[in-house]
C-alpha cells in the first residue's frame, strides 16, 4: 500500500463502480468520480463516491492531485472526454487511461499531447448492474506509451489480476472474441430460451433447468478443450435427429438461423461424423 498513486476515475457506470471498488480494496486513493452529466449520472457518482471515499460531481478542478486519470465511459465518448480533460486540467507528468476493448490508447492523444503518459487498459469481464465481480483473475490487455504500461501493469497487479501485451491493430478481433464470450452468449442462452418456450417450458423455468448442463460444460471447456467438450448429435453423425431439430425449429425461426450458424461452425471446427451428410441437411 506504499506510494501507490491516486485515482480519479470518469465515469460512474457499470465498469467504473467495479473498477473504483477493487482500487480501493486495494488500498488506492480514488480522489473523484466524475460524472458525466447531472440527474442520474451525478446521483451514481455520488453514491460511488460515497463508498469509496471520493468527491464526486461533473467535471474536474483544474488542480487535480491525482496521478492517474481513467476513464470509463462508452467508446464513443473516450476522446471527446479527452479532449474535455485536456483543456481543465495540467496533465504533465501524469498517467491517462482507458478501458475500450475496440479501441487503441490513440483515443487519449489530446491528453497525450498536454504531457500524459497514456495507455488502454481492458480487462477481459463483463460487468452488468446488478452484478460487481472481483477483478481478482482477471486478464487484462494493455498497450500503449511505455510509462502508462509500467503504472497500468502495477494496478493489475495490485487488483490480483494478470496484465498482458495487446497490439493496437489486433484490438478489435481480441474484443470481438470477447463478444462470442458473454454478450453473444448470453443471446445464444436467450434464444435458447425461446425454444424451450415452444417446448412448452416457462422462461424461469428454462433459465433454472439449463444451469447444470451450463456449468458441466463449462467445466469440460475448461478441462479438455472445445473438442473435448463438444457432445451431441453432430459429433455422433445423428443425421435424422439434426433434420428435425431443424423441422421444429422452423417455427422458431431467428432460433432456426443460429442452429444452423452453430452447426456450420461446429462441422469446420469440431470433431463430428457424416460431415458431408450434416452438411448436406444445413443447406437444406
Amino acid at each position: 500500500m506504499v506510494n501507490r498513486p491516486r485515482v480519479v476515475i470518469v465515469g460512474a457506470g457499470n465498469f467504473g463502480s467495479a473498477l473504483a471498488a477493487s482500487l480501493r480494496r486495494a488500498g488506492y486513493k480514488i480522489e473523484a468520480i466524475v460524472a458525466h452529466s447531472g440527474g442520474a449520472s451525478l446521483r451514481k457518482a455520488q453514491k460511488l463516491g460515497k463508498e469509496v471515499g471520493a468527491v464526486a460531481g461533473v467535471g474536474l478542478p483544474r488542480e487535480v492531485r491525482a496521478e492517474v486519470i481513467w476513464l470509463c465511459v462508452p467508446d464513443g465518448e473516450i476522446a471527446p472526454a479527452a479532449r474535455t480533460l485536456a483543456a481543465k486540467i495540467k496533465l504533465k507528468g501524469k498517467t491517462a487511461l482507458h478501458s475500450s476493448g475496440a479501441l487503441a490508447s490513440d483515443e487519449l492523444d489530446a491528453l497525450r499531447r498536454r504531457g500524459a503518459s497514456v495507455a488502454s487498459v481492458h480487462p477481459m469481464m463483463t460487468f452488468v448492474r446488478a452484478s460487481r465481480p472481483s477483478l481478482a483473475g482477471v486478464p487484462f490487455a494493455i498497450e500503449g506509451d511505455a510509462a502508462a504500461v509500467r503504472v497500468a501493469r502495477r494496478i493489475v497487479n495490485d487488483l490480483a489480476g494478470y496484465a498482458h501485451a495487446i497490439r493496437k491493430k489486433d484490438k478489435a478481433a481480441y474484443h470481438a472474441w470477447g463478444a462470442f464470450a458473454s454478450p453473444l452468449f448470453t443471446a445464444l442462452l436467450a434464444t435458447g430460451e425461446r425454444v424451450a418456450m415452444a417446448a412448452g417450458v416457462t422462461q424461469k423455468e428454462a433459465r433454472r433447468r439449463t444451469i447444470p448442463i451450463l456449468l458441466q460444460t463449462l467445466a469440460n471447456y475448461a478441462s479438455f478443450g472445445a473438442p473435448g467438450a463438444f457432445s451431441g448429435p453432430i459429433v455422433r453423425g445423428d443425421v435424422d435427429t439434426v433434420r428435425r431439430h431443424l423441422r421444429v425449429l422452423a417455427e422458431v425461426r431467428p432460433a432456426h438461423d443460429v442452429y444452423v450458424a452453430l452447426a456450420k461452425a461446429a462441422l469446420r471446427y469440431l470433431p463430428a461424423k457424416k460431415r458431408g451428410n450434416l452438411a448436406n441437411v444445413l443447406r437444406q
